[in-house]
């Protein structure tokens, strides 16, 4: 925990970006019955009964000190998508920068090794050597905060039901152009003073240094 509240409280470095990443399941879903438009003094209403299309997935890179995120929509989420999702983090995304401090939880593919079952060695270890891996606690997933920002993609653009995967990949794109002009950022309080105060019972007492003053 400590680890990743000193990453957080370091300044903006282009050549070495933070990056919190992780991913999250997209039901897609219609309607059977097309809602009804809103008339005075009453809103569009929508049926609750609706059609499922399937699952996918959504892969999402955050650069909170820069204000800049990425939604990648995949079809499934497995080593071999998560091990290109790094390759386009270093060779399209940050293609300058020297070294990319990666903020992930401790989801089994979220892992180097997974690069060498899907690239050649010499492939796998160039875009190792661009990643700095941090990952946050067991059950602390909180701490990244690309979580954050999901939520606010799950409030300002997945609060209604999209049925097909194109236009799924249109409403994100449309929200992080918007997002990104705005360079809209996480304001993180969370320091490690605070994390000292909230759980003091798992760090020793700090016992006061007694020092002797000598009679004149």
């Amino acid at each position: 925990m400590e680890d990743l509240l000193d990453l957080y409280s370091q300044p903006l470095d282009p050549l070495r970006p933070i990056v919190c990443f992780d991913e999250r399941p997209y039901q897609l879903t219609e309607d059977v019955r097309e809602p009804i438009p809103p008339r005075p003094e009453q809103p569009e209403r929508y049926d609750c009964e609706y059609k499922r299309n399937g699952n996918v997935n959504l892969f999402a890179c955050f650069q909170p000190l820069a204000g800049w995120r990425h939604i990648e929509v995949t079809q499934q989420r497995t080593k071999v998508d998560f091990a290109f999702q790094m390759k386009d983090l270093v060779d399209v995304h940050f293609p300058n920068a020297q070294l990319i401090r990666l903020v992930v939880d401790n989801l089994n593919i979220h892992n180097p090794a997974a690069l060498y079952e899907v690239f050649k060695p010499q492939e796998a270890r160039r875009i190792i050597e661009k990643l700095e891996f941090h990952y946050t606690p067991k059950h602390a997933s909180w701490l990244n905060q690309v979580e954050i920002e999901l939520s606010v993609l799950s409030c300002q653009c997945l609060e209604r039901r999209i049925g097909d995967r194109e236009t799924l990949k249109r409403e994100i794109a449309a929200w992080e152009l918007t997002r990104n002009t705005e360079k809209a950022s996480v304001n993180w309080r969370f320091k490690i003073r605070d994390a000292r105060n909230k759980m003091e019972r798992l760090y020793p007492p700090i016992e006061p240094i007694k020092v002797a003053v000598a009679d004149y």
